[in-house]
């Protein structure tokens, strides 16, 4: 088991259920046990907050950690393309380069207040490669659901299947999940299912997964309606839209998390409710792909969790969830023309308490008693373009970039301190990075 700490971070504004207060956070085991120290906690050890802000780590509800090393990869060029570009450079991915590449991402997201990742991996039959994704994140210390790609219909122009180089049979991929759960107990990595799109699985295969993941309480995450492509194609062979092949599948239920879902119409918007499926939004990877908007607005009238996710390296060029947090609400705002639409509260509930229900933990967006102490200390003061502060929630979203994220914790255990990793020498990931060219 990772390390977890006892502690009481002193001098620090805490943003609970009922907003900014000033106050102080102890940790015990990893645990937030009392906002505000009391005589008990007088031999635990003091972490001075600087009188800095500090608030629920956020959540990254999607993203593509073997990207990280393909910055600008196919820019420019449609997604259909794209992703065939991307494809490439996928299945030939070594265990090297999945390390170093999971190692700087991960980082990235931690250095932007990241807590929480899902991971979705492709397909892809080398539990070499999943090893190299594990042993990173395990040095980096950062929470993860790792979503294992799954796939059982292969098509080389991948519009009707899978890359066939990275298909395998089915049955062989859930028992490699099994694996990997005895494997990983007592760690920060639980598993998930990925699925590339509603394309890639079969109905005999998606009744497996659907069978597996309920039976063993799994998350299984899915692009959906990034663009018109999943429901031209099912169309063209199952005779009806993306979403009614899935829910005619029972693929919709209260642990499936729809990435992107920009082309997510009324229809689908009401099954997805009913269903109880949340989404991952993912604004910059829309906007750099040239995807579009997705309809957040509607969705969250329609009673849908929408969470966010920042996609991988590929797609968004970075990892920086703060970013994600900031053109998240400024997109939506310039399509719907609406200055006052999503705003700090509805943002930081898409950046932690929204992913809760989906990954079965907690669905507060502020601090509590009882919580993990899976934490972010932001302080502006390390950045003088955020001062003053005339309102916390504001700066954060309007103004913040990862060089105000000073100290994070996952499971009371500072991995990162003063900007910096405690556990990733940053200079020599640099240099092995550099040498990769």
């Amino acid at each position: 088991m990772e390390s977890v700490a006892s502690v009481v971070i002193t001098d620090v504004t805490v943003y609970t259920e009922q907003g900014w207060a000033p106050g102080e956070v102890v940790i015990e085991g990893g645990v937030v046990v009392a906002l505000g120290a009391a005589p008990e906690h007088a031999d635990l050890p003091r972490f001075d907050g600087g009188g800095g802000y500090l608030l629920p780590g956020f959540v990254n509800t999607h993203t593509h950690l073997q990207q990280a090393v393909l910055r600008g990869v196919g820019e420019g060029l449609p997604l259909l393309e794209w992703l065939r570009c991307v494809g490439e450079h996928t299945v030939a991915a070594t265990p090297a380069q999945t390390y170093l590449s999971a190692l700087a991402g991960g980082l990235e997201l931690l250095r932007s207040g990241v807590t929480t990742v899902v991971e979705h991996l492709w397909p892809n039959p080398s539990d070499e490669i999943h090893q190299a994704m594990i042993r990173a994140l395990r040095e980096l210390g950062i929470r993860v659901v790792l979503g294992r790609g799954i796939a059982d219909r292969a098509d080389s122009t991948r519009k009707w299947g899978l890359d066939p180089r990275l298909l395998q049979p089915l049955d062989e991929t859930l028992a490699h999940v099994d694996e990997l759960d005895k494997q990983l107990v007592g760690s920060r990595i639980t598993t998930a299912l990925a699925v590339p799109n509603p394309r890639c699985l079969t109905p005999d295969g998606m009744a497996a997964a659907r069978e597996y993941a309920r039976a063993t309480g799994k998350t299984v995450s899915i692009h959906v309606l990034e663009t018109t492509t999943d429901d031209d194609m099912c169309r063209l062979h199952a005779g009806v839209r993306a979403v009614d092949y899935l829910d005619a599948h029972g693929f919709l239920w209260d642990r499936t998390l729809a990435v992107h879902c920009v082309n997510l119409d009324e229809h689908g918007r009401a099954v997805f409710a009913e269903r109880g499926v949340a989404v991952s939004y993912n604004p910059v990877s829309n906007m750099r792909l040239g995807s579009g908007v997705a309809p957040v607005p509607q969705m969250l009238a329609a009673g849908i969790d929408v969470t966010l996710g920042v996609d991988g390296a590929a797609s968004n060029d970075t990892q920086d969830m703060l970013l994600t947090l900031r053109l998240g609400a400024y997109l939506q705002r310039a399509a719907n023309k609406q200055a006052d639409l999503l705003g700090f509260e509805q943002m930081l509930r898409m950046a932690t308490g929204a992913a809760g229900r989906v990954l079965g933990g907690p669905t507060r967006t502020g601090l509590a008693v009882g919580d993990r102490a899976d934490l972010t200390l932001v302080r502006f003061d390390r950045d003088f373009a955020c001062l003053p502060v005339l309102d916390p929630g504001a700066t954060l979203l309007t103004a913040a970039s990862s060089r105000v994220i000073d100290t994070v914790w996952v499971d009371g255990e500072p991995v990162i301190r003063d900007g910096m990793s405690t556990r990733v020498d940053h200079q020599d990931l640099a240099r092995r990075l550099i040498r990769m060219r």
